[in-house]
């Protein structure tokens, strides 16, 4: 009975995102996407360090895809073959994208932690289609169905176990603001231009590394700060732990009271505010389906820009 209460639910709740979608198109800050004539910075063949490493690397080598940079090997147990190197031609490295530890960055997800089981069933839905992006052009999501349909069961299963056993960590700094800087697009983030040209925040989220260079240099110890509207962290707190008068549903329902996770349901709690983003908008347009997201359907149907902005800012803001 439990199942069937279950699959009637999710069924409901997609009907009636059907009927009651509030989200317009998606936000460039969140959906960050790379200009046309956008191009990787010249390699002048010195080798690239980040603090507390030993390791270095060319630009040109931090950019293979079957390689995952492992700057501080002693952050993680030894990485599976399909993690560190993937398998070519057709199945990239993981921690190439999510880093060694798992720890991954505003262009993607943190892995570390997540159930084992809700890792597989995405990689499962990514495969079958029931998981795309409103931006299928941008090379995130692109790469992530790549990989997907090329990796085999046991190459799967051997990445879910090794990224769920990781311990999350806290990277990002939420800075409430009225003036953000003025930011340009490296590699697949936002970053500033300088340090001197401001703009008013808007109706945005601008989360940028602190440092550039070591994030584009795939550093898995890189740390972020994400700026957000002034009271969206309140206004989160408030939609996530109520839902509002029926705005929503309240996210400790099924992300546990602290949004560290609830059996199978993945932690939310210090995760990058433009996946969060992303994933809303996913879920409230239809692009996200699948097992797994039937029940996020009641939650997004009524949400808003300015809601999703507060809901992914209060996330962001908490321990993982």
């Amino acid at each position: 009975m439990k199942k069937l209460a279950i699959i009637l639910w999710c069924a409901g709740a997609l009907s009636f995102v059907a009927m009651a979608q509030k989200l317009g198109g998606p936000p460039a800050w969140a959906y960050v996407s790379r200009p046309a004539d956008y191009k990787d910075p010249a390699d002048d063949g010195r080798l690239l360090h980040v603090p507390d490493s030993t390791g270095a690397w060319t630009f040109t080598q931090l950019q293979d895809f079957f390689s995952a940079a492992d700057w501080h090997p002693g952050d993680h147990p030894a990485m599976p073959e399909i993690v560190a190197r993937g398998r070519k031609p057709e199945v990239f490295a993981c921690g190439f994208c999510h880093r060694a530890d798992g720890s991954g960055g505003p262009e993607n997800a943190e892995l570390a932690g997540l159930p084992e089981a809700y890792i597989v069933q995405q990689m499962a839905d990514f495969k079958s289609g029931a998981r795309k992006s409103l931006t299928p052009e941008r090379r995130p999501p692109a790469a992530m169905i790549s990989v997907a349909k090329g990796a085999t069961a046991e190459e799967v299963a051997l990445a879910a176990a090794y990224f769920s056993h990781l311990k999350p960590r806290k990277t990002i700094t939420v800075v409430e603001t009225s003036v953000v800087p003025k930011t340009r697009v490296v590699g697949w983030v936002l970053s500033p231009v300088n340090e001197q040209d401001k703009e008013s925040i808007g109706h945005r989220i601008i989360e940028t590394p602190k440092d550039v260079e070591q994030f584009e240099s795939r550093d898995a110890r890189s740390e972020f700060i994400a700026y957000v509207p002034v009271g969206s962290v309140a206004k989160g707190e408030l939609l996530s732990k109520t839902g509002s008068n029926g705005k929503t549903i309240p996210c400790g329902q099924c992300h546990g009271p602290d949004l560290k996770g609830l059996g199978l349901i993945p932690g939310i709690a210090g995760r990058s505010p433009s996946y969060i983003t992303r994933q809303l908008y996913d879920f409230q347009q239809g692009k996200r389906a699948g097992t797994a997201a039937g029940p996020m359907g009641v939650v997004v149907a009524k949400l808003d820009e300015d809601d999703v902005i507060a809901l992914a800012a209060y996330a962001a803001s908490l321990a993982p």
